[in-house]
This record gives structure tokens, sequence and C-alpha cells, in this order.
């Protein structure tokens, strides 16, 4: 597939490039970004998967998180994709938390959602496919993490694809969408009134059926103003349950925005890089 460079910047040694592609998933254009750190020019390096929330594009972490001297430092590469298919043709909602902006990482079956909304398949198929042709990276060491949407995306694909991802990490995901009005308003629009269809894409359900071979680490802030939407309490349980290895961290003070994600990334990135340099 041809790909299209939008931007390079050099990064900490490394390079911060912006991309654009036909996606095959979706239908669209597509655009997303890629850190590569300075060790990839002597070969493929580990790489880490990081799913935004909503409203974000391929951009906000990007340039807010403060992932690139952590992933320079640690010889790893950061993909970013972006959150939803866009565009003039593609369906859209006046509220911020559906349509374009909130994909909700899910494959819609539903009008009018079906024909573009199909982001489980652009990140874990159509997007590797062309990043892994194109970038000096590792398919046996991917990990994956995400923020809010992001982290539930990260999570569900983690518990799904365990060979695929060999580690997983969330910033205050969204743990339990099929009882939070963040996933039953997008699970219904994107997939239907039958919550059955809904459980594959619930972190909380997935830990309780089948868990991660892996340990996971989540930071959630303690003075989230979405932390009742979040509901991490019942993904601590349903871990506790399973007796699931896992690190699970209430920060104290800490809010739903960047800033939190940034004090920590420094945590995720090297809890990654330690996970994927023995595979």
């Amino acid at each position: 597939m041809p790909l299209e460079t939008v931007s390079e910047n050099r990064s900490f040694g490394g390079t911060q490039g912006v991309y654009r592609h036909a996606s095959e998933a979706t239908g669209t254009d597509m655009t997303f970004a890629v850190y590569l750190p300075p060790a990839a020019k002597a070969g493929p390096v580990p790489v880490l998967w990081y799913l935004s929330g909503l409203t974000c594009t391929h951009e906000n972490a990007m340039t807010k998180a403060g992932a690139q001297e952590h992933a320079a430092r640690e010889g790893m590469a950061l993909i970013f994709p972006d959150t939803s298919p866009r565009g003039d043709g593609v369906a859209d909602d006046d509220a911020y938390d559906l349509g374009q902006g909130a994909g909700f990482y899910v494959d819609a079956t539903q009008k009018p959602w079906a024909p573009h909304f199909r982001m489980w398949d652009y990140v874990t198929r159509d997007l590797p496919r062309v990043v892994f042709d194109a970038f000096p990276l590792r398919r046996d060491a991917q990990g994956i993490t995400g923020h809010s949407m992001g982290g539930h995306g990260a999570l569900t694909m983690a518990m799904t694809m365990p060979d695929t991802y060999r580690s997983v990490s969330a910033f205050a995901p969204i743990a339990n969408p099929t009882e939070s009005e963040w996933g039953r308003k997008q699970l219904t629009a994107y997939l239907g009134e039958d919550r059955t269809k809904w459980a594959a894409h619930d972190t909380t359900l997935l830990m309780a059926e089948r868990g991660f071979p892996g340990d996971i680490l989540i930071d959630q802030g303690s003075s989230d103003q979405f932390y009742d939407l979040l509901r991490p309490q019942a993904l601590a349980d349903a871990m506790a349950a399973r007796r699931q290895a896992s690190v699970m961290r209430l920060q104290d003070g800490y809010d739903h925005s960047y800033f939190f994600v940034q004090s920590f990334m420094g945590d995720h990135i090297r809890w990654h890089a330690e996970r994927l340099r023995g595979n």
C-alpha cells in the first residue's frame, strides 16, 4: 500500500513521523504517527502501540504524552493510530462520545456505522500490515497501551490476542463499558441491542472469562472526574477473583488529563521494554 509522508521531525535522536494511507478496513484515508528510536538505525526494534481516547486523533499522545524521550532511551518504537475513520462521507454524531473521534475500537455492524467504523480490524490487522512493511519493527515484540477509551481497546485486544501483544498496560481505562454510559450507548449504536455481542469488548468480562497470560499495569487517578464512568473497581474485583498478576495503582490527586498520562508514561514504557526485550 502506498504510504504518504505527512511530516518527519528529529526527536531525541530518533524520528517522529506522521503518515497517511488508504485503509482497507475503514475504506477511508487514515493518518497515524510512528516514533522510531535511534536504535532502529541498527535493525528492528520492539514496538508499543498507544491507543488514544475520546475526541483524540493520532496527534494528542504524540505531542502531549512525553513518550519519545522514554522510548528513545529504551530503544522502543511507538505507534499512534487515529481513534476513528474520518471524512465527509463517514457517519458522525453531534455528541462528542459517538461517531468520528469515538470509534471505541470495535467493528461496527449497525447502520450508519458499519461501512467505515472497523477500528478493531484497522488496529489489529490493517495498520500492522502497513507499518511492518514500512518500518524496522519486531513482530515478535509488540506491546499495547492506551488511555481511557484507548485503555479499553488495549486491554480487550491484549486479552483477545495474547500471542500478538506480549505486554499490556493502560491509563484510566473504560474498564466495564457494558455497565457504563461510556459503553452502553456506543456498543448499542455500533453493535446493536444484543448484549452478548458486547462482551468481547468489556475488559472486566474478558478478565473473568480468560485473563491475560502475563502481568498487567494499570494507573488510575484518584481525582479522575470520570471515575464513575470508568468503573475501575469492577476490573479490580475481577482481577482479584481471577488472581491475575497485575499492578493497579490509584494515583493520588491525578485527574483524567494528559498531565496524568505524561506523569507515568516513563513507568509504562519501561514496563513494556522489560517484558519485550526477552521475546
